[in-house]
């Protein structure tokens, strides 16, 4: 902070400027939550409540006429019958009633459930025998049974469906088996088999890999994550049928050259804007559900009118492709496109005119580096300056609004816990 004994006016002025910018910034990011930035939804606190974009349809609550409602089925064979009784006495008269006159009604009452659960061991052996002529001959064991006594596939995949899957922790993993089936696994099986599945999954992986790269559409995401407890990055590439999952210490170009799927694919990424996925030479696609989140935060913060209008017609843009890709149609017609490029453009304007570039406030003494600049104002550059990559939705249906689907497949993903 310099001494303002030794400023002139205009540079009072000038830092007074600059503080408030600051404490502007500070109270923004305050105000950031997961329905106005990329912030998840467990940081908003239980006080705060989501609010959607999508307005109301005018609907009642529940389900509309026409859905049909999902019930238990009753099933053709049960695996067991329980015949309840009458009582053998008749209440009324005091005689016993005679079996003939018995009868079952065919209508039951079914009950699902799960049988009484304990582990199964199966115990191999071999055959020997002394030919007539003299030679000994000797059965072989399996070659999957190599130990004197082991766990069986079927324990192995159930630990790796539970971590892996479910998302538990090793040390709960091992838990849940011994709570559920009476199994004492320790935690050194379990990652044992989360090991083995790795190893044997590993040609299937490198199959998916190389079907991504010949894909016309891909999803792109990252997200932290932690393999035992050393920090990492969680890198996801995905389609509507393709997922493939890559971890790395590093976030950027390092990790994303190392998977091999970027390098060279020519179809069209969709990401969220992160700038290292520029560097690559394919087409690219921009998440407008970050931009809807942004735009969002700007209306709090801001009250700028044209972010609103921007909302508006981003979402007005989402439904008229919708109904475009239900017609069959590839892309929105020349016109409608221009209309929605159009508007964009004017928006953008007046966005620029109330969030000009800053300047280099005078009394700071650093020249170097770039100027920081608000929030607001890098978001306007980018709706500006990668407009073809917003709209390509419009342009190409076979690019979605946003990011979801790597978003969706990034939810599933285990941190790949170590052993505890």
């Amino acid at each position: 902070m310099p001494d303002f004994k030794d400023l002139t006016h205009e540079q009072k002025d000038a830092l007074i400027v600059d503080l408030v910018k600051r404490l502007n910034a500070l109270e923004a990011k305050l105000e950031k939550n997961s329905r106005n930035s990329s912030k998840p939804p467990s940081s908003d606190g239980p006080g705060r409540k989501p609010k959607s974009l999508r307005g109301t349809s005018g609907a009642k609550p529940g389900a509309q006429p026409g859905h049909k409602g999902k019930t238990l089925k009753r099933v053709v064979q049960p695996d067991c019958i329980e015949i309840h009784p009458v009582a053998p006495v008749c209440d009324a008269c005091g005689q016993q009633i005679e079996s003939a006159r018995i009868t079952v009604l065919p209508e039951g009452r079914q009950v699902i459930d799960l049988p009484p659960t304990r582990f199964n061991v199966t115990e191999h052996r071999v055959q020997i025998a002394q030919c007539a002529c003299g030679k000994r001959h000797s059965g072989v064991f399996p070659e999957s049974v190599s130990q004197a006594v082991q766990y069986g596939p079927q324990i192995r995949a159930a630990a790796v469906y539970l971590t892996q899957y479910q998302q538990l922790p090793v040390a709960r993993t091992a838990q849940a088996l011994g709570d559920l089936f009476g199994l004492r696994v320790s935690t050194g099986t379990v990652q044992q088999s989360i090991d083995e599945a790795a190893r044997l999954l590993a040609p299937a992986v490198k199959q998916i890999r190389d079907a991504l790269r010949e894909q016309p559409v891909v999803h792109f995401d990252e997200s932290s994550m932690r393999v035992g407890r050393t920090p990492h990055w969680l890198h996801l590439a995905s389609t509507r049928t393709l997922s493939w999952y890559g971890a790395h210490r590093k976030r950027g170009s390092e990790a994303l050259d190392s998977f091999g799927i970027l390098p060279g694919f020519t179809g069209i990424a969709v990401h969220d804007g992160w700038r290292p996925y520029a560097a690559y030479e394919c087409e690219h696609a921009l998440c407008n559900a970050h931009h809807l989140r942004e735009l969002v935060f700007v209306v709090e913060s801001t009250q700028q009118p044209w972010a609103q209008q921007m909302i508006d017609l981003l979402c007005q843009a989402k439904r008229e492709v919708e109904l475009s890709v239900a017609s069959g149609n590839m892309s929105l017609g020349q016109s409608r496109q221009h209309y929605y490029r159009r508007r964009s453009r004017a928006l953008i304007a007046q966005a620029r005119k109330l969030n000009p570039t800053q300047a280099r406030a005078p009394t700071r003494v650093e020249l170097r580096g770039r100027i920081r600049q608000s929030f607001t104002y890098n978001l306007v550059r980018r709706l500006q300056m990668q407009a073809s990559q917003v709209w390509r939705f419009i342009a190409d249906h076979r690019v979605p609004f946003d990011n979801n689907q790597a978003e969706r497949d990034g939810f599933v993903v285990s941190p790949l816990p170590a052993a505890e």
